[in-house]
């Protein structure tokens, strides 16, 4: 990418986010874009995930769009499921770490240095103009993910066994179809396996949402009654934990190692909780 066509790119992302209003929507349009497949309504669902999942300040907006992007155009460039997950998670973690390059860190809260779910520190972010430098890590950010996704993608994985994704297997319960499972495979173990905020929780919001609007004209607030009745039964289940290192007691080293996990009843429990949504 030369240097008008990073400029180009630049400008785009940042017009794409007063366009879409939320940082996570943004990147999952502006790669949806890039690779030819717009999909209007899944990247209205995943609104919610802005502010690191209903501004809970955990893993920014901008990567989980961008993650389920690349979920979904690894589903076009797979011959099976596990090809996909592989693909998808792999990728994904060349995309946080090309984030966190930039950023210093994956997390909205550290990066924004605000607490959305306290309404003075919400209104400081918007007063003080904190929420400019959104747009600009967006316009900054933007040529680097899409190179990073297009490298990611070229080379696909030969997995030596059937993978699976917790996400993927909480959208799969949810009556998900395989296109959707490969969308939300990349949060995997908190993301990429980097054992933070759960990537299951994060697909049962989105796919949850996504139902809605096919069937009616939801709108995202940021107090949203739906969205707050599932993190209710999600802490409920987990003991108030959110992150995935704390629920499963561990960090996954490899997708073969969170695969055998999830098929021998790891999150079990919690993914039939989610799926009731």
């Amino acid at each position: 990418m030369n240097f008008i066509q990073k400029k180009r790119t630049k400008l785009k992302a940042k017009r794409t986010f007063v366009k879409q209003g939320t940082c996570s929507s943004t990147f999952f349009h502006i790669l949806n874009k890039e690779f030819g497949h717009p999909k209007e309504e899944e990247e209205r669902a995943i609104d919610p995930l802005a502010g690191g999942i209903l501004q809970q300040g955990y893993q920014c907006g901008m990567l989980w769009g961008t993650t389920m992007a690349i979920g979904a155009e690894s589903y076009r460039r797979s011959e099976n499921q596990s090809q996909s997950v592989a693909l998808t998670i792999k990728t994904t973690q060349q995309i946080m770490e090309s984030f966190e390059n930039r950023t210093k860190s994956i997390e909205c809260a550290e990066i924004t240095k605000t607490d959305f779910n306290k309404k003075w520190s919400l209104a400081k972010y918007m007063l003080s103009g904190k929420f400019v430098s959104c747009f600009s890590l967006a316009g900054k950010w933007a040529p680097e993910a899409l190179h990073t996704a297009r490298e990611g993608l070229f080379i696909n994985p030969t997995p030596s066994g059937p993978l699976t994704s917790c996400a993927s297997e909480a959208v799969k319960k949810m009556g998900g179809t395989e296109e959707e499972m490969a969308m939300v495979a990349g949060f995997a173990g908190g993301m990429g396996l980097s054992g933070n905020a759960c990537g299951a929780l994060a697909a049962a919001i989105w796919k949850t949402i996504n139902n809605l609007i096919k069937k009616e004209n939801w709108k995202y607030t940021l107090n949203d009654p739906v969205t707050n009745k599932i993190m209710k039964k999600f802490y409920e289940t987990t003991d108030y934990k959110i992150e995935c290192h704390e629920i499963c007691g561990k960090r996954f080293k490899s997708i073969e190692e969170h695969t055998e996990f999830i098929n021998t009843g790891g999150c079990a429990k919690l993914i039939e909780a989610l799926a009731q949504f």
